[in-house]
């Protein structure tokens, strides 16, 4: 009983620093973190591109790989827009931060409809495989074109 207490309470101080060291990251630090998930997911993002315009052939095992490495990654990019992360050398515009609500409920899109690609990419089914895609790629125009500086 002693023993689930401590773990219990070690787990909750091991919770609270990494909620106060995430509250406390250096602007220039999130924005290098949300530099890099971005171009980690277009990175899995120019393949399916290709495939679904029929620049290369498909193939749905390479499909289903890059659609699930950006659906493991989609739910990270929140964390990257920390508060004062709007200064320095970043292409996000402030209004992110003034339209919180709003950015948030894009990004969450973004997060749904990449982890539904990757459940549909399963299924190795090519046209559910680009009508989804065309969904996720839906869900990051939303979001550049309001809150992406050109």
């Amino acid at each position: 009983m002693l023993k689930s207490r401590l773990l219990a309470a070690a787990s909750a101080l091991t919770l609270c620093a990494l909620a106060f060291a995430h509250d406390n990251t250096k602007p220039d630090d999130a924005i290098e973190y949300r530099q890099g998930l971005m171009t980690v997911i277009g990175w899995n993002f120019g393949p399916l591109g290709a495939m679904v315009k029929g620049k290369h052939p498909f193939d749905a095992a390479d499909f289903a790989k890059h659609s699930g490495r950006i659906a493991n990654l989609s739910d990270q990019l929140l964390e990257g827009f920390t508060k004062g992360s709007d200064k320095g050398k970043t292409e996000a515009k402030s209004e992110i931060w003034a339209n919180w609500d709003d950015f948030q409920s894009k990004a969450k899109d973004l997060d749904t409809q990449a982890k539904l690609l990757a459940e549909v990419a399963k299924a190795n089914d090519e046209a559910r495989d680009k009508e989804q895609f065309k969904k996720v790629a839906e869900a990051c125009k939303a979001c550049h074109d309001k809150y992406k500086k050109d």
